[in-house]
Parts: structure tokens; C-alpha cells; sequence
């Protein structure tokens, strides 16, 4: 499986069976599959999704929006509980060139990339469980 470092984004390839072994960035040490969150700006995002090969839930938000720092603490949670997913927060205001390529209308909009492209996208705050509920519905 291909995984883009999020911290140096070098493509590394990690056999499928070693994906639970918490492995590392074979150019800058980094974890390839936190158990968190990641956040990416514009000059990361293409890169980062272009360099993985895992599934992506992508979360656009702000941090004046009241909705966005709701859903903030169930994303992460959600992230905690899905080893087999990537999750990705993109600051809309400061990432407006990932937003306008995502055509970005409303937040919190939480976007799921797999296989080189957009499967589904979500808007509005819902909790750690929807969150998993809806994004493998989508991948099943």
C-alpha cells in the first residue's frame, strides 16, 4: 500500500500486512498512520492525496465556526477508531485553493477520497459513530 508522509509527504510503499506495526517514513522517521488527525494546507493536500492509497476523510473547517470546533473532538475520536482510514483537516480560510478545488460551500464538510477521487462528501457536524457510519457505508 502507498502512504504519503504527513509530515515530509515522501510516497512510501508499506506492505498490507505490516500496516498495523505503526510504520515509518523511510525519509523522515514520521509516523505514516497517526492515530489523529493530520493538518494539511493547500500545498500539501494534492500531494498528500495523490501519495495514498489508504482512504481519506478529508474535514474542512474554521475555527470561527461554532459547528467546525463541535465536530472538531468527534473527528479526532473518530480517527482513533479507524485504523484504516486517513483523516485530514484543511482550514478552509487559510487552505482557499483546496477549498475552491473541493467547491467548498458550508462548514464543517467532511469529504471522503479514495482511489484518486471524491467518493462522498458530508456537511454539518455529526459525532465520532456517524462519522464511521457514514464513511464506510460509502466504501462498502
Amino acid at each position: 500500500m502507498l502512504l504519503a508522509c504527513p509530515q515530509c509527504l515522501a510516497a512510501n510503499r508499506v506492505p498490507d500486512e505490516r500496516l498495523t506495526d505503526a510504520p515509518v517514513c523511510g525519509k523522515c522517521g514520521a509516523e505514516l498512520t497517526p492515530a489523529h488527525p493530520v493538518e494539511l494546507g493547500d500545498a500539501q493536500l494534492a500531494r498528500y492525496l495523490a501519495n495514498t492509497e489508504m482512504p481519506v476523510l478529508i474535514d474542512f473547517w474554521a475555527a470561527w465556526c461554532g459547528p467546525c470546533r463541535q465536530m472538531a473532538p468527534h473527528f479526532a475520536a473518530a480517527a482513533e477508531q479507524a485504523p484504516g482510514m486517513r483523516f485530514v483537516k484543511v482550514d478552509s480560510d487559510a487552505a482557499q485553493v483546496a477549498a475552491g478545488h473541493f467547491q467548498i460551500r458550508s462548514i464543517p464538510t467532511i469529504v471522503l477520497w479514495h482511489q484518486g477521487r471524491e467518493v462522498a462528501r458530508h456537511s454539518g457536524a455529526i459525532s465520532a459513530p456517524q462519522i464511521l457510519q457514514w464513511a464506510q457505508a460509502q466504501l462498502a
